[in-house]
């Protein structure tokens, strides 16, 4: 047998299309070439293979070998496809049976010791195996990540000399079981913040509808605590969520399956970069605000993001999508984000403090707050002054809500959003917002006169809405009345 076919996997964005290995062996001067669209990466496979084939006690063939990868119009990248490769040769030179390699995929990275390193994007690869009733192979680093897909039998392997004794039926590999899931995570806690009654109030109002919400106020606050606290807040993942963030994750190679089924929580320091922050490269690779899908995206002194960085965001926040487009390549990101965001009041921070004296000029603080656009502030539901906290809150030893009792009243909100519509109140669609979220006469009223007065857009009307509809959820109520929006309208009104 001198032509030999593996099955494996690239990675296309979250997609991990099927790459067929052919391996031909042919008489001429021993040489060794790789064909279908491979980087520098893979074509560095052919020194890694030869070094590991020898090191496993294998003999490396020494003939003309021609290794192709197809499609061959699919950019391949990264070492996944050292493993395929190697048992491609073997089976082509007769030293493993080729019908042993039937119903399986392999990937999987070679030290030159025949050891197996781990791989990006295992659970993308591990979802498709199981569409395709595939077993997949991999190192056993990545089998509790690929575990998580159901339906597919994983097979992990610490060597390339290991998976080749499974193989030949010698020294058989049980498949890998998924791991238990993860207990409650040890989060901070919402006690831990004293006084700021409204922020506590509006922090809830945000994980109750998935809401968008702006802290702003002097240093020391608590700003930064209470965005902290927000995923101990949230709703549990149900299974195609945390499958998708997992997945997500696993192409950022930021993924540990000890936290499967948690909300990530993502905060990027404000010198990332429009790539960094959005996703890029020229193999593009999710950024933070893809990272933090399902979770919490949270930005820290949002003035000192550069502003073509913070414009970047619009897009994301209105669709929960990122189209990363490049000369070769285009990939799409999911991006369903909740974004935390905190800011001082002015460069200085002290604008409007009860005892501290602001040194900035009134320019100043208005080019400062010029560096967030209308349209961004637009696509906030939430904006929340945090102020000083007096000595007094300070020092009582009266408790706060806990996170637990918060996150009861959360659960029932968003159960009755999901019985009532399927999805969140943040994610309802502009032309179900009149309908769902329609005040009673009263509050319809308040809306009008605030629609007038405070100038609001289309978009501003439509997340008024939204929160109300919100604030009826969390008090139980069948439609948002004057209470809930004269709130919602409360919380939209700025800085």
């Amino acid at each position: 047998m001198t032509l030999a076919l593996v099955r494996t996997r690239a990675l296309d964005g979250l997609a991990a299309p099927e790459v067929t290995v052919e391996v031909h062996l042919a008489n001429g001067l021993p040489s060794f070439t790789l064909v279908g669209l491979p980087d520098t990466e893979v074509r560095e496979a052919r020194d890694r293979v030869r070094a590991a084939l020898v090191t496993s006690q294998f003999k490396f063939p020494q003939r003309r070998i021609t290794v192709n990868l197809a499609p061959a119009d699919l950019p391949k990248e990264g070492g996944r496809f050292d493993l395929p490769i190697a048992l491609g040769i073997l089976a082509a030179s007769g030293q493993i049976a080729s019908r042993s390699l039937e119903g399986h995929e392999f990937c999987g990275e070679l030290s030159l010791d025949g050891s197996l390193r781990g791989i990006r994007g295992p659970l993308a690869a591990a979802l498709a195996s199981g569409k395709a009733r595939r077993a997949l192979a991999l190192p056993r680093v990545n089998a509790d990540e690929a575990a998580l897909a159901r339906g597919v039998t994983v097979l992990p392997a610490n060597s390339l000399l290991a998976l080749c004794a499974h193989l030949a039926g010698h020294d058989p590999i049980l498949p890998h079981v998924a791991p238990a899931r993860a207990l409650a995570p040890n989060v901070p806690d919402l006690a831990d913040v004293r006084g700021q009654l409204q922020a506590r109030r509006a922090l809830e109002v945000a994980a109750a509808g998935g809401h968008s919400i702006l802290f702003f106020g002097p240093p020391g606050t608590g700003k930064s605590m209470l965005a902290q606290r927000l995923p101990g807040l949230l709703p549990p993942l149900d299974e195609n969520e945390a499958l998708e963030s997992a997945a997500v994750l696993s192409l950022g190679g930021a993924f540990d399956a000890a936290r499967w089924g948690l909300r990530p929580f993502r905060a990027p320091h404000h010198s990332a970069s429009a790539a960094a922050l959005i996703g890029g490269g020229s193999v593009p690779r999710p950024g933070e605000v893809s990272l933090a899908h399902h979770g919490v995206l949270f930005l820290d002194e949002l003035p000192e993001f550069d502003r073509r960085v913070l414009e970047s965001l619009r897009e994301p926040l209105e669709t929960g999508m990122v189209s990363v487009a490049r000369a070769q390549r285009r990939a799409e990101f999911p991006a369903r984000f909740q974004l935390v965001a905190a800011m001082n009041p002015c460069p200085c921070g002290y604008a409007g403090h009860p005892s501290r004296a602001c040194t900035c000029s009134p320019g100043q603080i208005a080019r400062y707050r010029a560096r967030l656009s209308g349209p961004l502030l637009d696509r906030i539901d939430l904006m929340i002054e945090v102020p000083a906290v007096p000595f007094a809150d300070l020092a009582t030893s009266t408790a706060s809500e806990s996170s637990a009792e918060v996150r009861a009243r959360v659960v029932r909100a968003h159960e009755r959003q999901m019985s009532r519509q399927g999805v969140a109140n943040a994610r309802l669609e502009a032309g179900r917002v009149e309908s769902l979220c329609a005040p009673d006469a009263a509050g319809a009223a308040l809306l009008a006169t605030a629609m007038e007065r405070l100038k609001l857009s289309a978009r501003a009307y439509h997340r008024v809405l939204r929160v109300a509809r919100t604030l009826a959820d969390l008090g139980g109520a069948e439609r948002p009345g004057t209470v809930q929006m004269a709130e919602a309208i409360q919380y939209w009104r700025g800085f």
